[in-house]
């Protein structure tokens, strides 16, 4: 699992905005509006461990297909 990157990106107008990347285990945002979802997301611990879940929960179940 410690090889395993989840990284979750969000687009608008083909410009991402923020990620969820699971090596570093927070938000990052890319532009003003990302930078802000992004301290509001990393604020929530709730949030962050959710995605931190994810990880396991999608990449482990998915690891076999590729």
């Amino acid at each position: 699992l410690k090889d395993i990157q989840f990284i979750r990106s969000f687009y608008y107008n083909k410009l991402e905005f923020i990620r969820f990347d699971s090596n570093l285990g927070r938000y990052v945002g890319y532009t003003e509006l990302g930078v802000k979802n992004a301290e509001r997301l990393n604020s929530n611990p709730s949030q962050i461990s959710v995605m931190k879940a994810q990880t396991g929960t999608y990449c482990l179940h998915n690891i076999g297909n590729w």
